[in-house]
């Protein structure tokens, strides 16, 4: 194995953090805590029961008051708001396709916002299984999203033919960048994952339009949506240990609330709590009840580890 689950699975949440801020060049901006805060309930409801349970999910959110509106701005979040979901599903293709779909419901009813929540949760899932390729993602993720009525099939061959023809940033950035379109940023970031597929911190930077990558076109928006989305990718794909060291110490050094939390250590946790989870780790400490110890003796709590697929309880 490549990277182990644990690190893809920081990569993402971490990638999909990093690629918003460094757009705003602020950590903690509203956009990033709202995105966050709905990403950690998600996470929260699923480490909690298990399993995907929408009135969880929508009593959380309204505990924390956080309401989204149908904007092209809360369209993006909520796409990057079922990560975990991609993450916790992902070794099943048609559990996963069936879970993002359902948890779509707690919000608007969005083809396009539909297509691309399965087309970065498909890719995220082979990206974790080690099956992503990059010459065949973009026919996998069409063939997975099936009959549709959005431009996103046709924006992602677009992509496809550039990567192809070795078209550079700025081609792609004029097929792109120039309307504000959800279909157009999720095409871009997939561009920017794709055309440096080894190297996070190029696709992010590449993506947020930083250094020496400035368009005109591009607006706060844009630039925040793609990177978040080609953060999140990347992160799946290479792993925790490609985010570049000094960026992750910037975030621990901070030591401040991060997507709602205490601090970014926090996040990591609440990632791992996830992992265990999901590899079928079982926390007796959190189910006291169904321990019952005979008189005199002493009760030592330990986790007891399933092998995939023989006792989890999801």
């Amino acid at each position: 194995m490549r990277h182990s689950p644990i690190s893809r699975f920081k990569g993402t949440l971490l990638g999909a953090l990093l690629g918003e801020s460094l757009a705003t060049g602020d950590i903690q901006s509203q956009s990033s805590l709202d995105l966050g805060r709905m990403a950690v309930l998600g996470t929260e409801s699923l480490i909690t029961l298990g399993k995907l349970d929408l009135d969880d999910w929508i009593a959380r959110q309204q505990q924390k008051s956080l309401h989204l509106a149908a904007t092209d701005d809360i369209s993006i979040k909520i796409i990057l708001a079922t990560l975990p979901v991609a993450l916790f599903c992902h070794e099943n293709p048609i559990k996963l396709q069936k879970n993002l779909l359902n948890v779509l419901k707690i919000w608007e009813d969005d083809p396009v916002v539909r297509d691309g929540t399965l087309a970065v949760g498909y890719a995220i899932s082979l990206a974790l299984t080690e099956k992503l390729n990059s010459l065949t993602l973009i026919p996998q993720i069409i063939s997975f999203l099936g009959q549709t009525p959005t431009s996103i099939p046709k924006k992602l061959l677009r992509v496809q033919n550039l990567l192809e023809q070795g078209a550079g940033l700025s081609r792609a950035q004029a097929e792109f960048a120039k309307e504000e379109k959800l279909s157009n940023t999720i095409a871009m970031a997939f561009y920017c994952f794709l055309s440096t597929l080894e190297d996070f911190r190029l696709a992010v930077l590449r993506a947020t339009h930083n250094g020496n990558f400035k368009v005109q076109d591009a607006t706060p928006f844009s630039s925040q949506a793609t990177g978040a989305i080609t953060g999140a990718l990347s992160g799946a794909y290479n792993g925790i240990g490609s985010i570049p060291v000094n960026w992750q110490v910037l975030l621990l050094q901070r030591n401040s609330p991060t997507w709602g939390l205490s601090s970014f250590s926090q996040m990591l946790e609440l990632t791992d709590a996830l992992v265990a989870v999901w590899s079928g780790v079982y926390d007796i400490a959190l189910n006291p009840r169904e321990l019952v110890a005979q008189e005199g003796c002493e009760v030592a709590l330990l986790s007891v580890y399933a092998a995939p697929r023989v006792i989890r309880s999801r």
